[in-house]
């Protein structure tokens, strides 16, 4: 083993910086018997150095980040903090200096990953960030190494536990969405502001670091179609359960059937509840990777947390200072295929669609006629009526999303139907 220790410095000690650090402090010994090497905390930058953090050495907080990682002398650097400026600034600054960086930031790799991986490899370092996507679970690792053999086809997973927390509640205990979400923000699982994991948009930037990797390909989060769970009512969730199903927010990437292009989108739909993904509850996650060669594979645990987050980070920073030792770098980006990303109207689903209608006769067969008219078949239909007003439920075969969302437009415009009450798309069948 050699005696000079690796220099990491740590950009952000909030819940997960802070649970990195107790962790490099107490397993110290443990860490350095598997990297070869001692590890040495060189700084922590913060922005408010009085904050009490237990277990922190104080006298290695600094407020200047940009001073940290132009040392020089740093082996890796650890970015916690999240956001895109002045972050990106700060990695690529890293890098120009010759340290390694491992990032937990998923909305910064989604938005500008091409260009951090580019800036890597110009100046021979690594860049990680198996912690930016499902917490805990071993996701990014498996895709871009033991994967890389494989074709995958397929990324499908609930990947928010924030969302999955509420979607579980409300089906549970019948709660509405607002309910579920005061629940939700009071055990910690939604922030104070929720916007960015029930508007969809944590889950989409998930979704475009996942895409890339596994269909070798770039893709950002402009490429991804992005819907919320703001809309699901309680009658959506009792109308799952007679279909069997639950509703879940998924993302799902999907390589097309003639392998030429790719799709990436995240929203809430439908899932049987024979599908493995219908017991994951409360803020769980879970992926499946469906290959040509491995099959079906999934991946299971925690997806946010501290703890978890930061056994990820430990992971990728075992990773990083391994390979300094070794004075290589690992996998890096890989996009070889340049696949064109089709837009959400090309992908092939289902629809659930519930409209309020007239209670009299000849309503199903309009309806019907306007689902010929646009080449959507129907699977099953459900109508209840009351007092002159009735409640059609269709559910269809699967279809180019386009022509489903048309149908819906016509529908609107039909005299005999009041309103669409719901539409939510039926996935994994």
């Amino acid at each position: 083993m050699r005696t000079r220790p690796l220099k990491v410095a740590l950009l952000g000690c909030g819940v997960v910086g802070s649970e990195v650090t107790r962790i490099i402090t107490t397993q110290a010994d443990d860490l350095a018997a598997r990297i070869g090497a001692p590890i040495e905390l060189a700084g922590i930058a913060v922005r408010r150095p009085n904050r009490v953090r237990e277990g922190v050495p104080a006298d290695l907080l600094t407020t200047d980040a940009m001073a940290l990682v132009k040392r020089g002398d740093l082996d890796v650097v650890v970015e916690v903090i999240g956001g895109i400026e002045p972050v990106r600034t700060l990695i690529t600054t890293a890098f120009e200096h010759g340290a390694s960086v491992v990032s937990a930031n998923k909305a910064l790799l989604a938005a500008d990953g091409a260009s951090l991986h580019a800036k890597a490899v110009e100046h021979g370092v690594d860049l990680y960030y198996e912690a930016a996507v499902a917490g805990a679970i071993p996701l990014i690792r498996p895709l871009r190494e033991s994967l890389a053999g494989d074709k995958v086809n397929r990324v499908l997973g609930i990947v928010n536990g924030t969302t999955n927390f509420i979607l579980d509640k409300m089906d549970s205990t019948g709660a509405g969405y607002s309910e579920a979400l005061d629940e939700a923000t009071a055990l910690g699982y939604a922030e104070a502001d929720p916007t960015a994991d029930v508007e969809g948009f944590d889950a989409a930037a998930k979704a475009a670091i996942l895409a890339g990797i596994a269909f070798h390909t770039r893709v950002t989060i402009d490429d991804v179609h992005r819907e919320g769970i703001t809309e699901v009512t309680a009658a959506d969730i009792a109308s799952a359960r007679k279909m069997g199903c639950l509703v879940k927010m998924l993302a799902i990437c999907e390589r097309s059937a003639d392998g030429r292009s790719v799709t990436a989108r995240v929203h809430p739909a439908m899932i049987p509840l024979s599908h493995p993904l219908a017991s994951v509850r409360e803020a769980y996650n879970a992926v499946f990777v469906e290959a040509e060669a491995a099959g079906r594979l999934m991946f299971y645990g925690p997806g946010a947390g501290g703890a978890p987050t930061a056994s990820a980070v430990l992971g990728d920073l075992v990773a990083a200072c391994r390979n300094k030792l070794a004075a290589t770098t690992g996998a890096g980006e890989s996009a070889y295929t340049q696949l064109p990303v089709s837009p959400m109207g090309d992908v092939v689903t289902r629809y659930h669609i519930s409209l309020d209608v007239a209670d009299k006769p000849g309503v199903l067969a309009q309806v019907a006629t306007v689902f010929a008219e646009h080449d959507v078949s129907i699977d099953t239909v459900r109508q209840q009526g009351k007092d002159g007003e009735a409640s059609l439920v269709v559910v269809t075969h699967r279809a180019p999303d386009a022509a489903l969302s048309a149908t819906v437009s016509s529908l609107r415009k039909l005299d005999t139907v009041r309103g669409v009450a719901s539409i939510m798309r039926v996935e994994g069948e």
